[in-house]
């Protein structure tokens, strides 16, 4: 800040700082009770004195200087209330963000513009921390990894998304901002991740209660919150770990209801969520097999057999390994013509 001290006046640092925080000239004008062709005045000058190229570098630099620090700064009040009136959040949550799919929240409702997809990975990032302070560096690690950014722009980020959410940032933020970081503000947000991860803690529950029907009610469930490849487009190593992390979450939930499907001999409702997932994941025994044991329970023996050697052939192609015992065990018990037990379940006589 020395730098900017030296060459800016002091009515140019208040207006860097209002810039800094967002605000519009005739914003600014209001805030610091200047006329509004005296504010552009002032931001072109700061722009020539500063070498800055656009009034987006200047509120970078604002940040970087620490003219502007997050939850603090010029506020804009809204019309007709008066100074500190309304700052409390209301209650329950503000925002619906998806996160199992391309990044979408909505606010009562309508569709919200999240900004360029390095700002929605900040998001999606705070989103994923599940209500814990998520520091700058890890931010920084989890978006950019070993390429950071040239300038401080997390802070940037950060405000731009708490106007985009509209609740600023102050006391009702939807992000708050602390010494070790930031975080979503307790039931500020509704994230689809956190409902599937409860919904699976249900379907626990149901599983072991031997709660068939329940358990299948409840996969639905979590499977209707998948709008396709989880994060799909974001950058950064954050989003690719968990896109990895939440479609075995999905490839789960599909398997665990088929097996129950299975189970109540309803084999014909599995095969076709089967077929899809097998054409998706391709290498993924366990869904071959259960595949298999739902097209040989309905009497398809030959399209059962298909499975096994088109997998079989990607394995040795993409990997260069043969099947898995398991899967081994399910052609052979097909092979033979033998009904295939209902996974999880012991043949007759077995023990």
């Amino acid at each position: 800040m020395q730098t900017t001290a030296a060459v800016l006046r002091q009515q140019e640092r208040r207006v860097l700082q209002a810039v800094g925080c967002g605000l519009r000239d005739d914003e600014i004008a209001a805030d610091l009770a200047i006329p509004e062709d005296a504010v552009a005045g002032h931001v072109a000058r700061i722009l020539a004195e500063l070498g800055l190229r656009d009034r987006a570098a200047a509120i970078v630099h604002a940040f970087d200087c620490g003219l502007v620090v997050p939850g603090s700064g010029p506020r804009t009040r809204e019309p007709g209330r008066a100074r500190g009136a309304g700052s409390a959040r209301t209650a329950g949550p503000v925002v619906r963000l998806s996160l199992l799919g391309p990044l979408q929240a909505w606010q009562d409702g309508r569709p919200m513009n999240l900004g360029h997809l390095r700002q929605q990975a900040v998001l999606a990032a705070l989103a994923l921390g599940a209500g814990r302070t998520v520091s700058r560096q890890e931010l920084l690690d989890g978006v950019w990894g070993t390429e950071p950014p040239l300038t401080n722009v997390v802070p940037v980020y950060v405000y731009r998304l708490r106007k985009t959410l509209g609740t600023g940032d102050g006391p009702g933020a939807v992000i708050e901002h602390d010494r070790c970081g930031y975080r979503l503000a307790p039931g500020a947000v509704d994230v689809d991740v956190a409902r599937v991860e409860r919904l699976l803690a249900d379907v626990a529950r149901a599983d072991r209660a031997g709660d068939a029907a329940e358990v299948i009610r409840l996969c639905e469930r979590a499977l209707e919150l998948f709008r396709g490849e989880p994060l799909a487009g974001l950058p950064g190593p954050l989003a690719d770990a968990e896109r990895l992390r939440l479609t075995e979450r999905r490839i789960a939930l599909v398997r665990r209801k088929a097996q129950w499907q299975l189970r109540l001999g309803r084999h014909f409702e599995a095969i076709a969520e089967l077929f899809a997932l097998a054409a998706a994941h391709p290498l993924d025994e366990p869904v071959a097999a259960l595949l298999m044991r739902a097209l040989c329970r309905g009497g398809r023996q030959s399209e059962a057999l298909a499975v096994f050697d088109h997998t079989r052939r990607r394995l040795a192609e993409d990997l260069g390994v043969p099947p898995g015992p398991m899967l081994r065990r399910t052609y052979e018990t097909v092979l033979r013509g033998d009904r295939p037990p209902a996974p999880g379940l012991r043949a007759a006589g077995s023990r």
